[in-house]
């Protein structure tokens, strides 16, 4: 992409409103537009992370044998009062309307009960189960505080798959999977050396859960962790009882703020026994489905990345969800400049490489600035010197150092391979 045909431009003002580092970096940075507190929009950049980050999600749920799907975000009155989770004093983030014919409907802030109830068209039999299905989908939770920026939002983007099993054992073993994929998600991204797995309470959900959480002074949450162990608790379910039940010594543990990325539930066969969501076992038996599920709020992993990794001078994205994996900086108009840049340019993109080409007509101090707050990993100035001496200017985000490369080198470094 060049960037002089790119809509959105880099700012030096962010709304009056807004307190997040997350926020204020990408709106700056031209990634994000805020709508209204907690609603944003994505623009092109903030767009090509968010698609990096599912992609590394679907690659997990793929290979646990989930399915993708996408369900509605109207839901039924009707058939989430089976489940006493219709009643704003059950779940307070409803955001409820109207039909024209007067009936009502909720927006989806979950799925369990919806797709729950979709399982009574395709499951009947043993031989049906497990399964699992995921999707990445926008939930509306209309929240009393939103002044995390894309962290807390009534509006969001979630991974949410939902596991059915025939027994609480092939439930736990699925468990257990989704546990040790979220590990590798976390890792992959970049988070893993700071986010926990994590024992906390359900709230609407269910009694107990497992929340991941990254350790962050911007987090709302306050944890106890043990490093050793590489697991925490949640303050709010901070107990002896757990404690003992989790083999953890309270005088180890040390207390940090977090911010949520992930959670877990095991709903164990409630949910299928309000919904009247039953399957025939092998001796011809009617037993109902357990259930468990489990989230990754995906806007709000970006959000936290942010807050992990951004400096003084803007975003510095991991490689691995970055926007691209570089931007050219061309500096000079000079024929011969020009044409430099221009086959760079190309020769990356043929290579395969995620490329940002600063083709613009403004200062180069203005160009190292925005590359800067853009936190693209590598930078590459093509200038009227650097095309003389027959080599580029390289530059890692996260570096101090430059270093000059031939076109056959930086090829050779940058080049992917399938």
């Amino acid at each position: 992409m060049r960037l002089s045909q790119l809509f959105t431009k880099t700012s030096k003002t962010i709304p009056a409103d807004e307190t997040s580092k997350n926020a204020k970096l990408l709106i700056q940075a031209g990634f994000v537009h805020k709508e209204m507190a907690g609603v944003y929009a994505y623009l092109p950049l903030g767009l090509r992370v968010i698609e990096k980050i599912k992609s590394i999600i679907r690659t997990e749920m793929n290979a646990l044998g989930s399915q993708e799907i996408i369900m509605t975000s109207l839901q039924r009155q009707e058939l989430w009062e089976k489940t006493g989770r219709w009643d704003d004093s059950s779940v307070d983030v409803w955001f409820k309307s109207q039909l024209k014919n007067g009936t009502p409907v909720g927006f989806a802030w979950s799925h369990e009960e919806q797709i729950t109830e979709m399982m009574k068209d395709y499951v009947s039999s043993y031989r049906d189960l497990p399964i699992s299905v995921y999707q990445f989908q926008t939930k509306l939770r209309n929240e009393v505080r939103a002044k995390s920026g894309i962290m807390r939002g009534r509006e969001f983007v979630m991974k949410d798959l939902y596991g059915y099993s025939r027994s609480a054992k092939e439930l736990q073993d699925f468990y257990d999977s989704v546990t040790a994929s979220y590990l590798k998600i976390f890792k992959e991204i970049g988070i893993g050396d700071s986010t926990y797995l994590t024992f906390s309470s359900g709230g609407a959900f269910t009694q107990f859960s497992h929340e991941f959480q990254t350790v962050t002074d911007s987090g709302e949450d306050t944890i106890y962790v043990d490093s050793d162990k590489k697991i925490a608790v949640n303050q709010e379910v901070l107990t002896d009882e757990v404690l003992k039940q989790l083999g953890l010594e309270k005088d180890k543990l040390k207390e940090v703020k977090a911010a949520e990325v992930g959670n877990i539930f095991n709903f164990g066969s409630a949910k299928a026994e309000q919904l009247g969501v039953y399957f025939t076992d092998e001796d011809g038996n009617e037993k109902p489905l357990f259930l468990s599920s489990y989230g990754i709020g995906v806007t709000r992993l970006m959000g936290v990345v942010v807050e992990l990794f951004s400096d003084e001078k803007g975003l510095v994205w991991p490689d691995s969800i970055a926007p691209a994996q570089v931007i050219i900086d061309r500096v000079g108009d000079a024929p011969k400049t020009v044409k430099a840049a221009d086959t760079l340019y190309d020769k990356l993109l043929e290579a395969g490489v995620e490329v940002l080409y600063d083709d613009r007509d403004v200062r180069p101090g203005e160009k190292f600035a925005d590359a800067d707050l853009m936190g693209i990993p590598l930078r590459i100035v093509v200038s009227d010197k650097t095309v003389e001496a027959g080599h580029f200017e390289v530059k890692k985000r996260t570096s101090t150092d430059v270093v000059m490369q031939s076109l056959d080198d930086m090829l050779k470094n940058l080049a992917v391979t399938d």
